[in-house]
């Protein structure tokens, strides 16, 4: 088991030799000493420009500032704010205010699209390269912090199954342990080469960065176009280790690799999403000296099982088992511990376990509760609403979920906030979102909706309005127009029926 003592999180940045690399930009290469040169002039400006507590945000592709600003603002005693790159005004506005942001940080042309009442009063923007050089003019330099590694350290927001995108809250621990729990059961070491495709907004994203700092290795952070141009990237830097979700996969398993991309990999890992037997094959096929990590988690607990490598091929539907610092049950409707082979709820308990939702008692009250009787860390534990079952051997086996969560290609999709932007058109009286399996999305959109009586050419507006509102992830698959939405005995929307009315 590694070392279970938390630090606060900044100090990851002194964990690589001095003169190894850290961090490869598009320009440069930043080693482990300029690495900490720059989190902590970073850090130094942070501290000039609002109080510690304070939360500020980044809405930016990767790079230097996105990278950095993790481990700078929580030196600087602040709470750091990411904004997935992905989402448009609308989303950006809600993160802004729900956080009550001091600050933001983001690319020119993603600024430009915020009207004035989109950000809060306080509330002061900065172009990226702004701020590298207000920061080296004013050269205010913070050294390694001693924060209590359960403060604050950052707020990732993560739609829910209805309403608006909530916070997580995170703190050093948190983020801390769930570098070394990676870096631990990864194998990772001080030469391994990351590359970093996810978004940064992400925790799974995130953990690309603070695992391999942990280990003492280097990350080239990635936003790519084509499928192409991932396995380019890796042949140019010698990656060894790749995270992706399931569609990204199946799009890298279609495309020819070159030996200089395949023979310095040493693992591939997966999340948010399940590995189609076919797909594993597929990635075998390619990278045959490579470990392949199904893993399985929620952002309010991290990560929660691995799979391993060796397990993958004799148990390939498998979610695998805790990983370090995690302790999982499974909990029958009756507030018992399940034995072999009987369904329940998964329920995470340990140090993983976050801070509970930003400004939110009443949901953070359903999901975060006193960890079960029988739990051996106690406190308070993610009732996760997936249902699962654990066999003989120990390795836990996904049922379904609890509620009605769209999750696509990757990303987790409130139903309710593409019903009130379908609705909020103006050309829809009622709307119905849907997940429907989808092997290479996981769940394809489907939008259901009444029309508007005498709204002009609605099958035709509708997909455009919604293209202008909604980030691309979020964009309906099919759309499906009814003369009417079934409802319940309660007179809810009845999805089920829905679902049957349209044949999925």
């Amino acid at each position: 088991m590694p070392d279970p003592t938390p630090h606060p999180l900044d100090q990851l940045a002194e964990r690589g030799d001095a003169q190894a690399p850290a961090l490869v930009l598009r320009d440069r290469t930043l080693s482990y000493e300029a690495l900490r040169s720059r989190v902590a002039l970073l850090a130094g400006w942070l501290a000039s420009q609002a109080e510690p507590g304070a939360r500020v945000a980044s809405w930016g592709a990767k790079g230097e500032l996105t990278c950095l600003l993790p481990l700078a603002a929580a030196r600087a005693g602040m709470v750091h704010v990411p904004i997935n790159p992905l989402l448009k005004r609308a989303q950006v506005a809600h993160i802004l205010a729900d956080s009550g942001a001091a600050l933001l940080m983001g690319t020119r042309a993603r600024l430009a699209t915020l009207e004035e009442s989109d950000a809060p009063a306080p509330c002061q923007q900065f172009e990226e390269a702004e701020v590298f050089a207000a920061a080296e003019a004013l050269d205010a330099r913070l050294a390694p912090s001693d924060h209590d590694p359960d403060a604050l350290a950052a707020i990732l927001y993560t739609s829910g199954s209805t309403g608006k995108p909530k916070g997580v809250m995170l703190s050093h621990a948190n983020m801390w342990l769930g570098a070394v729990s990676v870096e631990h059961y990864l194998g990772m070491a001080a030469d391994d080469m990351t590359l970093a495709v996810l978004p940064l907004s992400f925790d799974y994203g995130q953990n690309q960065l603070l695992s391999t700092w942990y280990a003492g290795g280097c990350v080239v952070p990635l936003d790519f176009l084509f499928a192409r141009d991932v396995v380019k990237a890796c042949a140019k830097h010698g990656v060894t280790t790749l995270a992706a979700v399931p569609p990204l996969w199946v799009q890298l398993a279609e495309i020819d690799w070159s030996a200089e991309a395949v023979t310095p990999m040493r693992r591939l890992t997966n999340s948010g999403g399940a590995l189609t037997p076919d797909l594993v094959k597929d990635l075998r096929g390619i990278f045959p000296q490579s470990q392949v990590f199904p893993m399985y988690g929620l952002t309010e607990a991290f990560r929660s099982t691995y799979l391993d490598p060796h397990l993958v091929d004799s148990h390939p539907t498998s979610m695998g088992s805790a990983i370090p610092f995690a302790e999982i049950l499974v909990i029958g409707d009756d507030g018992e511990l399940c034995g072999p082979g009987h369904e329940g709820e998964l329920v995470h308990c340990g140090p993983l376990v976050a801070q509970g939702y930003w400004q939110d008692a009443e949901r953070t009250a359903e999901r975060f509760r006193p960890a079960p009787d029988v739990s051996e860390y106690g406190g308070t534990a993610v009732w996760s609403g997936d249902r699962v079952t654990r066999d003989e051997d120990g390795l836990l086996y996904f049922v379904g979920r609890r509620d009605a969560m769209i999750k696509s290609a990757g990303n987790r999709i409130s139903p309710q906030e593409l019903e009130s932007a379908a609705v909020a058109t103006g050309l829809v009286a009622e709307a119905a979102a849907l997940g429907v399996a989808d092997d290479r999305l996981g769940q394809a959109i489907h939008l259901v909706v009444r029309a508007v009586a005498g709204a002009e050419a609605p099958q035709q507006a509708l997909p455009k309005a919604l293209q202008r509102e909604l980030p691309n992830f979020m964009q309906p698959h099919a759309i499906h127009w009814l003369d009417r939405l079934p409802l319940n005995p309660n007179g809810k929307i009845d999805r089920t029926a829905i679902a049957k009315e349209i044949g999925k």
